[in-house]
Formats: C-alpha cells, structure tokens, sequence
C-alpha cells in the first residue's frame, strides 16, 4: 500500500474513502430497507443522493450507511478501476 488514501465518487462531487467501503448493495430488499430504517433511527445515515431516488446503498466499517444515486455497479466498476490504477502504479516502479 502506497500511503495514500484513495476516495471514491459516490455522485454529485462526494466522495467516500475506498477503504472504509464493506459494502455497495441496492435498496430493494426488505432487510436493506430495516438497516436503513435502524441507521436512521441511530442517526448514522448519511443521505447524498441530493433528493434523487436511492440506487445504492454503502456500508462502512464505522456503521455508517450511505445513500447515493449512482448504480452499486458503478460505484463498484469506480472501486476497480482505481485498484487496477493502484496495480499500474506498482508495475512502473
């Protein structure tokens, strides 16, 4: 690990540290639904979606749980394009 801390665009210009991410679900599901529910009653929900429709939901190590508009697959695709960036940048050196 180079030391740096990586983020990811989670949409609309925020941005969630890659390492803290454990994971990227849809909202559709009842149980996501009850976690949302029960982080909002304990005031961990972090809403970003900018009043658009939830299409991804984010875990965190911390407990927190953050609403984005962008697609899970995009925020995933978002966390594999920097880890292959990371693995370019080894190579090189």
């Amino acid at each position: 690990m180079t030391g740096h801390i990586k983020f990811i665009n989670i949409g609309f210009g925020n941005l969630v540290s890659a390492h803290r991410i454990v994971t990227i679900a849809a909202p559709d599901s009842a149980p996501i639904k009850r976690l949302v529910q029960d982080g909002r009653d304990r005031d961990r929900v972090v809403d970003v979606t900018c009043g658009r429709r939830t299409r991804a939901v984010i875990l965190t190590d911390s407990g927190h749980i953050i609403l984005s508009a962008i697609q899970p697959e995009t925020i995933s695709n978002r966390l594999c394009d920097d880890a292959n960036n990371d693995d370019e940048e080894a190579e090189e050196i």
